[in-house]
């Protein structure tokens, strides 16, 4: 249950998850009121490494949602730890995550993408600008209300600006959503997030990963290959969004969006593009018809060797 200091102040209701580090709570704070989750960890054993970094890990979390104040970013209220437990008190955020949508196949509609992204894309910004980079944006972190607005969860392996937390040659992250930069073990920023954020979109767009596989495969797949443009796959998704998908996935972080701000107009202007014409090509002066569409035509009049029929006889006299 909850650590002997919560006790007087919160009340738990019932227990929202449970994994090998800790426990998360839903509580209601008595004195105000409010509904909250409390996440509750065990403290390491002070010659257990890994354990520690996850302890470190977790107080980073507090540290930068704690600096963020903002609709679409979950509230952290309090961090407080003794000698057994730590525990961080957070918002609660009642309508699950877009993972659960994704996994029961739910499809998005163009309008409901783009709304979902720019709330992504604005919580990002925000973050970014006061330092933070998230570096694990994905579908199980993106929380959504029962009135379905986005709220980007777990900072816990942000990078805080000017931390000497995050050592270079470290993996860090969910593979699926990993940008070539942090495979290779070399400091991220923000565009870090943007390319995180484009598998996201991708994967709103056609119900399938750019990149699919184990570890290996998906970090090959990222460093070498480029996926098919989700036009390709979805035939509901504007050829537009083809751009905007190639630009937040580039290999390289320069060639990306240089902020989720502009990554955000970009997805509206593709959503909001008038659709292509179809494309015609062949014969000219016949639309819509392809190069490799049959035509019947007739041959010009003294053209290679073909003899011109002759004309056809009058009938018979009766």
């Amino acid at each position: 249950m909850l650590p002997a200091e919560l006790n007087q102040k919160y009340e738990v209701r019932g227990t929202l998850g449970a994994g090998a580090m800790g426990t998360v709570y839903d509580a209601i704070d008595r004195i105000i009121e409010r509904r909250v989750a409390i996440k509750v960890v065990r403290r390491p054993a002070e010659n257990d490494p890994e354990a520690a970094e996850a302890h470190a890990r977790f107080r980073r979390e507090a540290q930068a949602a704690g600096r963020l104040s903002h609709p679409n970013i979950v509230g952290v209220y309090d961090y407080g730890e003794n000698a057994a437990e730590a525990w961080i008190v957070m918002e609660l955020v009642e309508g699950g995550s877009l993972k659960g949508r994704l996994d029961k196949n739910e499809r998005f509609t163009i309008p409901d993408i783009v709304r979902i992204m720019s709330e992504v894309c604005a919580g990002l910004a925000y973050s970014h600008q006061r330092g933070v980079v998230h570096r694990d944006i994905k579908p199980g972190n993106i929380m959504m209300t029962t009135d379905g607005q986005v709220k980007i969860a777990d900072f816990g392996i942000a990078r805080l600006e000017n931390s000497s937390m995050t050592q270079v040659g470290t993996l860090i992250g969910t593979p699926s959503y990993m940008a070539p930069e942090q495979f290779r073990g070399e400091p991220v920023d923000l565009r870090a997030d943007i390319w995180a954020a484009g598998v996201m979109l991708y994967q709103l767009l056609t119900g399938e990963k750019p990149f699919e596989g184990g570890f290996s495969a998906v970090m090959h797949k990222a460093l070498n290959t480029e996926p098919p443009p989700p036009s390709q796959l979805s035939v509901t998704t504007p050829r537009g969004f083809d751009a905007v998908i190639a630009r937040a996935l580039a290999k390289r972080p320069d060639d990306r969006f240089r902020s989720a701000t502009e990554f955000a107009e970009a997805i509206r202007a593709a959503a909001n593009a008038p659709a292509a014409a179809p494309e015609t090509a062949g014969m000219p002066g016949l639309p819509g018809l392809h190069e490799d569409a049959t035509v019947v035509t007739a041959r010009p009049a003294g053209s290679g060797t073909m003899q011109r029929p002759a004309p056809t006889p009058p009938p018979a006299p009766s």
